[in-house]
């Protein structure tokens, strides 16, 4: 991609780079000429060099195998490891080579990221409480006497760190490995017998609520409260199916409920057992390997480690989708949670899975339902993928709380809903407008000649140009970025030319990266749908139209990612005699943060709408600043840009906005919804009282079945396919359905319909 950006750097970027050359030949030049090239040395060679990379992917990208240095500093960190070259199976879990491999993680760390830390005791506090949350972070194995035992170590991980040993792990591995096994022994005796569900007691299902228990006998209680919670889930579940039953077959005689509660134990007795088998089939080195990543996300939250795998699972995880269903996900603290549903796939067809549900259990078709609670990602992905036509029903706990079971039937994900699809809009007074969803920004790195959402949007606006459309919606929202050349030139199609966005690595002045084409592809105006799923390249993109005042953005705050990673294959710093040691896995690490035109970082504040709307997610914080030890926020200087002249005056239309919006019945109960969502997303102590709980659950379902269905179709409004695309549409079943389904959901759209109003208002 640097092919596609080389020509596009100051002048002043140009001298700085002269400069830095001249200042690396003297400093190589007096390093060589030293008798003994040490790893001091190298390393001040590579921190030079790193102030100089120019990359220019807005998503991870493999790191250029010609980076020098950091050969350096895996070859001078490997000379500390003489035996190294001795080891015969790549495979065995070596003490020498896991030493080796801390060390040259934190080493890479130190030379190549964004914003290195001192190793220090705040950065072993940082990992401490890191490895602490994620090898336990409900406090069901620990006890407070565990914890200090293993606190006794935290102000020494950054010592042991920078000499590869692992002794504060061990010592937390070994306690843990001890209580995992009293946990599975408490779980058999405890769901031996039957819970007293007329007793008044709760449980709390916040870790961060929690306290560690004071010994073994407060542990069992843990467990105990745990396990009867897990059973009074799945016996609401049976009592609402036996009601069913007897409501809907006469003379049906329902099962008792010392049946059902029996039923329902045996039910957690077997998953229960499942889940110890799948944590002691992870090794030491797994655990290993989330210390290692303790350590990295001490850095920043998209800083990782990878160990290596076979590429398939390499794949699943890197990806995080979940193929045959099509979501992306993420495994974070046990709980895994869809971030984004894939356009076009299975669960986008079925529609029931949202953003920010967690994923409780599995099952196969009519399957008995697998918990995937503290299963690592790799092996649930294994539970949902399987043949296209085949069901999986997913049990996922909504964000009110509410547990619902989602049943979808796996398939490919159709490519076609994953390009950028345009539309006319006419209601029934105003304007003709022109739609386009663009799901990615999205290229084919692999083949220079593959489709590219940059010349995919050029084209959709040159289809609306004909249609004489007098405005744009193009809606950016669940976007999560993609290409950064694809970004500049679709801000190009809009600006005559200009700086899009700067870029700062590590050491160096920013550059900016610019559209030099002069062509203006839409020159009318345009309003940009954003929510809290746009983020990383759909940021860059809104930023530059509010910092040009090209047009108006319209939404909620995006998520605020505002950093570049690359990936380092570890085996690739390192020389052929090393051949022996490989695969050591990659490292993911932060090395550049993106910055608006105006100088101000997209990084946790993301961008915030000139016209914000309510909707379901408004009172509950997400995205990157509710990553812990994200980078921070902050501002460069401005770049040179001159800006557009608007037809409208966006203050008048602001409030001309906001008044409508305030008045209007469905922008009121999306309001109410959102406080209710984030009042129950708050609420984690639950009661164990089974006629309480029902009576919760039934509560939680009527609530949620009232905003339900809040939007209703606009009729009035006219949606068309443009007309080189109607012939297509009707030579084909597939696209011809799948348009339909496209003009259901915007006319359902409310916030499309307020942005169809802003745009009759600004000229």
């Amino acid at each position: 991609m640097k092919t596609y950006l080389k020509n596009i750097y100051s002048d002043i970027e140009k001298e700085e780079s002269s400069l830095f050359q001249k200042a690396k030949q003297s400093i190589t030049s007096k390093l060589k000429s030293t008798a003994k090239f040490t790893y001091l040395s190298a390393f001040a060679l590579l921190l030079l060099s790193s102030c100089n990379q120019n990359q220019t992917s807005a998503d991870a990208q493999e790191l250029d195998s010609n980076q020098v240095p950091m050969e350096m500093v895996a070859q001078n960190v490997a000379l500390q490891y003489p035996s190294l070259t001795a080891l015969d199976d790549p495979d065995e879990d070596n003490e020498e080579k896991n030493r080796f491999l801390l060390t040259l993680l934190v080493q890479a760390l130190t030379a190549q990221h964004y914003q290195p830390l001192a190793l220090d005791d705040d950065f072993a506090a940082k990992t401490f409480d890191l490895f602490l949350k994620r090898m336990d972070n409900n406090k069901r194995y620990f006890t407070q006497e565990d914890f200090k035992k293993i606190e006794a170590q935290k102000n020494l991980i950054d010592d042991q760190a920078m000499q590869g040993d692992y002794a504060f792990f061990n010592a937390a591995y070994e306690i843990f490995e001890q209580r995992l096994k009293e946990s599975e022994e408490i779980s058999t005796e405890v769901l031996a017998n039957p819970f007293d569900f007329t007793k008044k007691e709760n449980i709390e299902l916040d870790g961060d609520k929690s306290v560690y228990a004071k010994d073994e006998s407060e542990q069992k209680e843990v467990w105990r409260k745990l396990l009867k919670y897990q059973v009074m889930v799945r016996l609401d579940d049976l009592l609402q199916a036996e009601e069913k039953k007897e409501k809907d077959e006469e003379g049906y005689k329902a099962k008792s409920l010392a049946e059902l509660e029996k039923a329902a134990r045996q039910g957690v007795q077997k998953s229960q057992a499942e889940f110890f088998k799948r944590m002691y089939r992870l090794k030491k080195k797994d655990w290993r390997n989330l210390y290692l990543n303790s350590i990295t996300s001490a850095y920043d939250p998209h800083t990782e480690y990878y160990p290596p795998k076979d590429k398939e699972n390499f794949d699943i995880q890197f990806s995080g989708q979940f193929e045959g269903i099509g979501a992306t996900l993420q495994e974070r603290e046990g709980e895994i949670k869809v971030m984004n549903i894939v356009p076009g796939s299975a669960s986008w067809k079925q529609g029931d899975l949202k953003e920010g549900d967690i994923i409780q259990k599995v099952a196969q078709g009519d399957g008995e339902p697998v918990s995937i609670i503290d299963m690592p990602l790799d092996d649930a992905v294994q539970l949902i993928r399987g043949k296209k036509g085949s069901e999986v029903r997913l049990t996922v706990k909504k964000v009110d709380g509410t547990i619902k079971v989602i049943p979808i039937i796996r398939d490919v994900v159709v490519l076609a809903e994953t390009y950028a699809k345009s539309a006319i809009l006419e209601p029934q007074k105003g304007k003709k407008i022109g739609y386009i969803k663009l799901p990615s920004f999205y290229a084919n790195f692999q083949d220079k000649n593959g489709r590219t959402s940059a010349n995919d949007m050029k084209e959709e606006l040159e289809k609306l140009n004909d249609e004489n459309v007098e405005g744009l919606i193009l809606d950016l929202r669940n976007n999560g970025g993609g290409s950064l050349a694809d970004v500049i030139k679709i801000v190009g199609h809009f600006i005559e030319t200009g700086p899009v966005v700067q870029v700062r690595q590590r050491g160096s002045l920013p550059q900016v990266y610019s559209d030099t084409d002069k062509e203006v592809v839409f020159d009318k105006s345009l309003i940009v749908l954003v929510n809290e799923f746009s983020a990383s390249a759909s940021e860059i993109f809104a930023a530059a139209v509010q910092d040009y005042n090209r047009g108006i953005v319209v939404g909620s705050p995006t998520f605020g990612k505002g950093s570049v990673q690359n990936f380092m294959d570890l085996d690739r710093v390192l020389g052929n005699e090393y051949d022996n040691i490989k695969p050591l896995g990659a490292l993911k690490l932060t090395i550049q943060k993106y910055y608006r035109i105006n100088g101000g970082a997209t990084q946790l504040k993301g961008v915030v709408p000139d016209i914000t709307l309510p909707d379901m997610y408004s009172y509950i914080d997400f995205g990157e600043e509710q990553e812990p030890y994200a980078l921070k926020w902050d501002e460069i200087k401005k770049a040179k840009y001159k800006e557009w002249t608007p037809s409208y005056k966006l203050d008048k239309v602001q409030k001309e906005t906001d008044k409508r919006v305030s008045k209007d019945d469905i922008f009121s109960s999306i309001d109410e919804n959102a406080k209710r969502l984030n009042k129950r997303r708050n609420e984690t102590l639950y009661s164990l009282n089974l006629e309480e709980y029902r009576a919760l659950q039934r509560t939680l379902e009527a609530e949620s079945k009232k905003y339900e269905n809040l939007a209703k179709a606009d009729e009035t409004l006219k949606i068309f396919a443009v007309k080189k695309d109607l012939a297509e549409n009707k030579a084909d079943t597939v696209k011809q359905a799948s348009f339909e389904k496209f003009e259901k959901e915007l006319k359902k759209d409310v916030h499309l319909q307020e942005a169809i109003r802003i745009m009759n208002q600004v000229q």
